[in-house]
């Protein structure tokens, strides 16, 4: 087979969609040399996505999410050939020259519709239409599949869940007691202090976190909680930036701004504690990341998280201050715990990997492509 792989938002973004196309396709490559892999990436992106004898570059003048591709992009994709086409970012071509394959990550634009500016509205809006006109929609968790058939009335049957996996180079760094590192100018210490990793944005409720560190430091002001915050910044941020302040959190709080993939293996492996409260996840790539480094982890006992950490982490109700305060205070303290969450951590990442995202892909790929014919 010829399939094409739109990965056009790589030349804009580095976040998870971004991850997820790069990976995957990665993967296909290596599972399926006797298939073409075409990756459609913007011209502006000049290197290959993938370095692979059985995949092609092919250079798309259409601008991810812009408002004329469903014109420009189908003519674009007709000198192509393809037998089927994926797409990664949610929307295929209502007009195409092949069959479609769509992957919907999740649903937070639905349960958070102020995360979207008007362009991303106007982009995401077309979802309910993109998941039943697509020959195939696939999903990264259950939680997700269950969001699609309640959120857009597609029939459950009809979507398929295909797991992401950590990138391969997160797991345990050896990290010596007490040794240091200056990350983005913050000084930290092995062993000393919470991590939470991802965008600062309302639906990863830092609040709840920042309001759970105040009572901890207030209750044992001697343990010197600390909390290492990596990501960028995101939208609506400035209450939470102003919450630090009120709760008077300033020396206790450190946001490291986007970290790089040198230092978050080292970051997840030093950290006394992984900590993640977000109230909707499609899938907690973080999360997984962390497991797969060694990390001990408490996460929000809410959308995907609890599917994707299994019994290898403590599950907390997102919005219970008082419990995430008892929780980090309990387990700050108990090392065996603490040790045995490591423990469990890579072994519940491993059953995860990109080898088998690709071939359950695959199987989906040959599935709508024997339906075509």
């Amino acid at each position: 087979m010829r399939i094409g792989i739109d990965a056009r938002l790589n030349a804009y973004r580095q976040g998870g969609i971004a991850q997820y196309t790069r990976q995957l396709l990665t993967a296909l490559a290596a599972e399926a040399p006797d298939d073409t892999f075409v990756a459609l990436q913007h011209h502006s992106q000049h290197r290959p996505l993938v370095i692979a004898a059985n995949v092609e570059r092919a250079a798309l003048l259409t601008p991810p999410h812009n408002r004329f591709e469903q014109v420009s992009l189908p003519l674009e994709l007709l000198p192509r050939r393809l037998d089927l086409l994926h797409c990664p970012d949610f929307i295929a071509p209502r007009r195409r020259p092949c069959p479609a394959v769509i992957t919907v990550h999740d649903l937070a634009f639905l349960h958070f519709p102020e995360i979207l500016d008007a362009d991303a509205r106007r982009y995401y809006g077309q979802v309910r239409a993109a998941v039943h006109d697509a020959e195939a929609v696939i999903t990264v968790s259950e939680a997700t599949r269950a969001d699609i058939a309640h959120l857009l009335d597609l029939p459950p049957e009809r979507v398929d869940v295909v797991y992401e996996a950590a990138d391969p180079r997160f797991a345990p760094v050896a990290v010596a007691t007490g040794e240091q590192r200056a990350i983005n100018g913050c000084a930290i210490q092995a062993g000393s202090f919470l991590l939470f990793v991802s965008t600062v944005e309302p639906r990863k409720n830092l609040e709840t976190l920042l309001r759970a560190l105040r009572l901890c430091l207030d209750r044992r002001p001697r343990a010197e909680y600390r909390l290492i915050v990596a990501g960028s910044r995101g939208w609506l941020d400035e209450p939470i930036y102003d919450l630090v302040g009120a709760l008077r959190l300033r020396d206790a709080v450190c946001f490291l701004g986007a970290v790089s993939l040198d230092d978050l293996p080292w970051l997840y492996s030093a950290c006394r504690l992984y900590v993640n409260p977000s109230l909707y996840e499609g899938f907690g790539l973080p999360a997984l990341e962390a497991l797969a480094c060694g990390a001990p982890c408490l996460v929000a006992n809410t959308s995907s998280l609890p599917e994707v950490v299994g019994d290898a982490a403590r599950l907390v109700p997102p919005r219970e201050v008082e419990a995430w305060a008892e929780a980090i205070a309990e387990l700050w303290e108990d090392d065996a715990a603490r040790a045995e969450l490591a423990r469990r951590g890579p072994e519940r990442a491993a059953r995860f990997s990109w080898r088998r995202a690709a071939w359950e892909t695959l199987a989906i790929y040959r599935r709508v492509a024997a339906q075509g014919r």
